[in-house]
This record gives structure tokens, C-alpha cells and sequence, in this order.
């Protein structure tokens, strides 16, 4: 199974969910918000094998990213896979919408001739990250929790682009209008935990089983079936690793 966004160091316990990741065969992309997240994540996180951890600058953090970007150029090479980064252009983060841009811009030149596996944020600004990211020449990518318009949609796809989707999104009309626009070749699972949830509790990795069944029945096929297709999306994406 394949959570390919969760925010391992932002659990009470992200020790114990990373463990319970590793132990159940389950390769997590363990996005962070901050190099200075990364940093003290990575010794922890480098034995396990199952655990991808991601360098990341969240949007949201904008305010932040001035003071960090000498590590995220540092430490671009310890890791192949970058996230949390992208842009936010909602009424909470509009304030530092130049600043994010700026940030974003940095990353993507930092990026240049790495390939790199990367998850992406892009609430309100989904057109922009497209540009941006056409601009560097840069795919295929990863969006995360895309909640942009529909139209866009078809113009990310032939650019390459994945998109992993969580139980809020099957939970939810928006959500579910956006996963039947996506081939299934194109579609990821994640968990966005702790974000997310499962009843009342946070979603944790070994939740993603339950997000394959409901990915399942909305592509009428088999979970085992669905699972493989995640499977090979995932490999097909890390291909680029090797390029």
C-alpha cells in the first residue's frame, strides 16, 4: 500500500506511527512544512525503509521561509522527495502571496536537473502552480488534495501531472467530482494525516486499505485490483528517480 502524503512528524506519536508504517509494509511519503522539520525528522526516519522523507516549505508557512531556505539548498540531496511546497492563495494565506511565490520559484530553481518526486500544494492557486511549473519544465509532479476547477484538470493530466486523493475527498461531492475526472492511471493514495480523519481519531497509514475499497467501488473493479493499479502509479512515478 502507498500513502504518498502524511505528515508523520505532526502526530503526538510519530515515532509509534512510523514504526507501525514500516511494520506493515506500507511505503509513506512523509511530507514535512519545514527544513528545519526535515532535519530533525531524518535520523529517525533514514533506517526505515518504508519511509520516504520529503523536504518540504508549506505555502502556509510563508513568513517562515526566508530563514530556511539555506537549509532546504543544504539538504536537497539527502532526500529524494520533496514536500510539502506549492502555493496557497486562500483568504488565510492571500497576505504573503508574494513571498510564497518568491519561495516557490527558489524551490523550483534549486530543483533544476534533480529529479525529484514532488508533492504539491496548490489551494486557490492551482493555475499559477501550473504556469510556474511549466515554466521550470517540471513533471510529472505530484497535487495533493487538489480541490481547484474541474476545467484545469485536463491541462494538469497532459502535463504528466498525479494526484493523490484521501478519504475526505471520497467522503465528500467535491472530492468525489474531482477522482472521476482522474484516469486511475493518474490517481495515488494518501492519507494527509493527522488532518484527516477516521471516525474521531486522526488517519494514520494503515488506514489507506480502507481508502482502496472506497476507490474500488467508484472504479467498479476489485480492491486487490485497485491496489495493484495504486501500486503501479507509484512505481511508474519514481521511475523518474532513475532518469
Amino acid at each position: 500500500m502507498i500513502d504518498a502524503h502524511c505528515h508523520i512528524d505532526l502526530y503526538p506519536n510519530p515515532s509509534e506511527i512510523a514504526t507501525r508504517a514500516e511494520r506493515a509494509g506500507i511505503t509513506t511519503l512523509a511530507v514535512t512544512n519545514l527544513p528545519s522539520s526535515f532535519k530533525k525528522a531524518f535520523p529517525f526516519i533514514r533506517p526505515m525503509r518504508r519511509i520516504r522523507l520529503a523536504l518540504g516549505m508549506h505555502p502556509l508557512l510563508a513568513l517562515e521561509h526566508s530563514r530556511e531556505r539555506k537549509a532546504f539548498a543544504y539538504l536537497i540531496d539527502k532526500t529524494s522527495y520533496i514536500g510539502e511546497v506549492g502555493l496557497d492563495f486562500s483568504l488565510a494565506a492571500r497576505s504573503t502571496k508574494k513571498i510564497q511565490m518568491e519561495s516557490f520559484q527558489f524551490i523550483l530553481d534549486s530543483l533544476q536537473g534533480k529529479p525529484k518526486v514532488i508533492s504539491l500544494h496548490s489551494r486557490q492557486a492551482e493555475s499559477t502552480v501550473l504556469d510556474m511549473l511549466e515554466a521550470a519544465g517540471r513533471s510529472p509532479v505530484v497535487f495533493h488534495w487538489y480541490s481547484g476547477p474541474l476545467t484545469l484538470l485536463e491541462r494538469a493530466l497532459a502535463s504528466g501531472h498525479y494526484f493523490s486523493v484521501n478519504l475526505a475527498m471520497v467522503n465528500s461531492l467535491r472530492g468525489q467530482q474531482v477522482i472521476s475526472e482522474l484516469p486511475p492511471n493518474r490517481v495515488l493514495t494518501e492519507t494527509d494525516g493527522p488532518f484527516t480523519k477516521v471516525g474521531h481519531r486522526p488517519a494514520c497509514p494503515e488506514d489507506i486499505g480502507l481508502l482502496e475499497g472506497k476507490l474500488a467501488a467508484i472504479w467498479q473493479v476489485g480492491r486487490d485490483e485497485a491496489s495493484k493499479t495504486i501500486q503501479e502509479n507509484f512505481s511508474a512515478l519514481i521511475a523518474i528517480l532513475k532518469s
